[in-house]
């Protein structure tokens, strides 16, 4: 599989919102709500052009029962894929090349947080996501035919950025909550 990172596409954004409804149909009742995160959230990076979807549910067990209607879609059921808590379908085009990611999780999982920290975060500080920009374009030059080693070389940014943004969202929320004592 060739890696590659291609300029921030406008359409990403439109696909993201007509899968989703896609995905709410047969979620139903137990969705709560679809975030669009990875780089294809974030405009101006470059991104491997896969929709990253991460789902809060009201009950992760349901998403079983609710699996045959995700194949449908054209979704592959991969279960928790390494991450436990969370269920994990990817989707493919025709001629077999990656095009989503869902990632499912149960409301309350601290995963969904940390996701929605470094999206956040990235795009509240554009020379962060320039950095993680420029990263992975060199280490899909680097490794074009070896997604792990690809994987593997952005390990330590993001984790290191995923600190910074849990911090930056907990002093938010803290100012947030400052700010409404206040007022009151």
């Amino acid at each position: 599989m060739l890696v590659e990172v291609v300029p921030y596409n406008p359409q990403w954004k439109k696909t993201f919102d007509r899968e989703s409804q896609e995905i709410a149909r047969v979620l139903a009742e137990n969705l709560l709500v679809i975030h669009h995160i990875g780089s294809t959230a974030i405009p101006n990076i470059y991104a491997k052009p896969i929709i990253d979807f991460l789902i809060e549910v009201k009950d992760i067990n349901l998403i079983t029962e609710q699996t045959p209607a995700m194949e449908k879609l054209g979704y592959e059921a991969m279960g928790e894929f390494g991450l436990i808590g969370r269920r994990y379908f990817r989707k493919e085009n025709p001629p077999g090349i990656r095009t989503h990611h869902v990632h499912i999780y149960e409301t309350g999982s601290s995963e969904i947080e940390r996701h929605l920290a470094f999206r956040d975060y990235m795009l509240a500080h554009p020379k962060d996501a320039e950095q993680y920009s420029q990263l992975k374009q060199k280490l899909a030059q680097k490794y074009p035919y070896d997604i792990e080693s690809y994987m593997d070389g952005k390990d330590e940014f993001v984790k290191k950025m995923e600190s910074k943004a849990i911090q930056w969202k907990t002093s938010i929320n803290r100012n947030d909550r400052l700010d409404r004592l206040k007022s009151s």
